[in-house]
């Protein structure tokens, strides 16, 4: 069955390490555009931090950001699909990140561009500093992160280093159970490991099922490629799942077809080979 609709994530997969989007990779796209193929791109990323990406490709489709938490028209920022975290379960989320004592960010504005928002990071956090300076603009500092949450915010998010942001996880999911889904996602490579809390009715499956609906397009006539654990509900949901060569071993060993690295155009290979071929 003929693909019409190609789901995209974007760190790791569709650009290369150091953050470039491919000549190769943009022709690709361009052509599956051009043979009718609709492309969505399907992050964890904020959606102002992704709206540029899309505006370069000239996508005339909606922009699913935050792991499927909001979904919105890069244009108009009009909102088309949002699932907010609970006002008190964000607050609680709060409370055992402090109690742990892990850099979070509360991630606010579905409305507008979006906001983080925090309270600070801890020196040793050069990850997240470099982030937060790149997008200077969009950081609110407060003094007191439970008394500015007095309303349901897009997400909880935290990051550091691999081994004590995994053992958080633990944590954090045992406290919190089934009200939260936790997404992951993990460069073992930089040794940086970033974590999503959000409503249990986001991911980036559902959110790219709803796409899918608008544009009249089954779930066999899609295609997902990724390259992380927060990528796993879309490449589950697609009727063809493609996973990058940079991928966690994890993830390779759970039967979707195998592209090449980001280093490697993978993204251009998985179009010619699966939409072209």
């Amino acid at each position: 069955m003929p693909i019409k609709l190609l789901a995209l994530d974007i760190d790791g997969t569709l650009l290369t390490p150091r953050g470039e989007l491919t000549p190769r990779n943009s022709a690709a796209i361009n052509r599956a555009r051009q043979s009718g193929v609709q492309v969505v791109l399907v992050t964890g990323r904020r959606f102002n931090s992704a709206r540029e990406l899309v505006q370069k490709l000239e996508l005339d489709v909606p922009l699913v950001s935050h792991n499927g938490a909001l979904t919105k028209n890069i244009e108009t920022l009009e909102t088309l699909d949002y699932h907010p975290l609970d006002t008190g379960i964000a607050r609680a989320i709060i409370g055992i990140g402090r109690e742990y004592e892990v850099d979070m960010v509360c991630c606010d504005d579905p409305d507008g561009l979006g906001k983080m928002v925090m309270e600070g990071v801890s020196e040793g956090n050069k990850s997240l500093h470099r982030y937060l300076d790149k997008y200077r603009d969009s950081v609110v500092e407060v003094s007191d992160l439970l008394e500015y949450v007095d309303h349901p915010p897009i997400q909880m998010m935290f990051s550091g280093r691999c081994d004590p942001m995994e053992e958080f996880a633990v944590s954090l999911k045992a406290e919190m159970g089934e009200r939260i889904q936790l997404f992951k996602t993990r460069y073992r490579s930089v040794d940086l490991t970033i974590l999503d809390a959000l409503s249990v009715t986001a991911s980036k499956g559902a959110s790219l099922a709803m796409v899918a609906q608008q544009h009249g397009v089954r779930r066999e006539e899609i295609m997902a490629v990724g390259d992380n654990h927060n990528d796993l509900t879309m490449l589950r949901y697609a009727g063809l799942g493609v996973v990058m060569a940079n991928a966690e071993d994890e993830l390779k060993q759970m039967g979707f077809e195998l592209t090449s690295s980001n280093e490697e155009d993978g993204v251009a290979e998985a179009i010619e080979r699966y939409i072209f071929q």
